[in-house]
């Protein structure tokens, strides 16, 4: 019996490229808000900061909701702000000489994405766009390079996301060489589970079958296959609007070597 995860109403790929920023309402910085108490306890790299740069940090944080198909960051266009997902799901993408698009990696609660762009000020070579409705968080470039030259807590966190986004876009590589349906899955999900660059996620990644075909480039009907064979050996749970990991270690071993092992260290410094 195929493994199945209740999900969403559907939203085609058509639908997901149809929405323009300048389409979707008001610009993202108009409606975006103060963070909440509960989402600043939620952003791990605050806790490495002294009193002062933390509050420099928090008067500076903005936070905004994305809807299903808005893109948050365009190919071309300047990097103002460095970005952190709170909840939902994103994902990076870009599209070929062809036109083809090519998905480059998803984003999961927890993930702070852009510190190269930003670090080199440079335009975005990547769009990144919700998968579903999602809540983001964002520290303006001012302040991002105030912290990056005075908190020696901050700058351990960049080199090690930097390091760890290294690792996961080499990881990316084999994956796509893989020919195993079900062993791009497993690996495009234990990608996923990454203890540091995504500490939001824990054991239980909210995701629908459509969500991760979209990220692996499979159909939702290949996925659920794929899901139901990787139930089937112990790997993981497939529960109502999210999958719930097992064996990690088995997840990453799939279709040959596994990825390399990713250090369960504190992001924090």
């Amino acid at each position: 019996m195929n493994a199945v995860v209740p999900h969403a109403p559907s939203t085609s790929r058509a639908d997901l490229r149809a929405v323009p920023p300048e389409a979707s309402g008001p610009k993202l910085v108009q409606r975006s808000r103060p963070p909440t108490a509960s989402e600043l306890e939620g952003i791990v790299w605050l806790r490495g900061l002294d009193v002062e740069e933390r509050a420099a940090a928090i008067a500076n944080l903005r936070v905004v909701r994305v809807a299903p198909g808005e893109t948050l960051c365009r190919v071309g266009r300047p990097a103002t702000y460095w970005f952190g997902v709170l909840d939902g799901l994103l994902k990076m993408s870009n599209d070929t000489a062809l036109g083809v698009p090519m998905t480059f990696t998803g984003m999961p609660p927890g993930g702070w994405f852009g510190e190269g762009t930003v670090i080199k000020r440079e335009a975005y070579r990547y769009n990144i766009q919700a998968l579903r409705k999602s809540v983001v968080a964002g520290l303006g470039v001012q302040t991002f390079h105030w912290l990056l030259d005075r908190s020696i807590p901050f700058n351990r966190y960049i080199t090690q996301q930097l390091n760890e986004r290294l690792g996961q876009f080499i990881g990316a590589r084999e994956i796509d060489r893989l020919n195993d349906p079900d062993a791009r899955v497993a690996r495009s999900l234990a990608a996923l589970f990454h203890p540091v660059l995504y500490p939001g996620v824990g054991t239980l990644l909210r995701i629908t079958q459509q969500e991760l075909g979209y990220l692996v480039g499979l159909s939702r009907q290949r996925v659920n296959q794929a899901l139901a064979a990787l139930q089937a050996q112990g790997l993981i749970r497939v529960e109502y609007g999210g999958v719930q990991v097992l064996d990690l270690e088995g997840l990453r071993g799939q279709g040959g070597a596994g990825m390399p092992r990713e250090r369960a260290a504190s992001a924090s410094g």
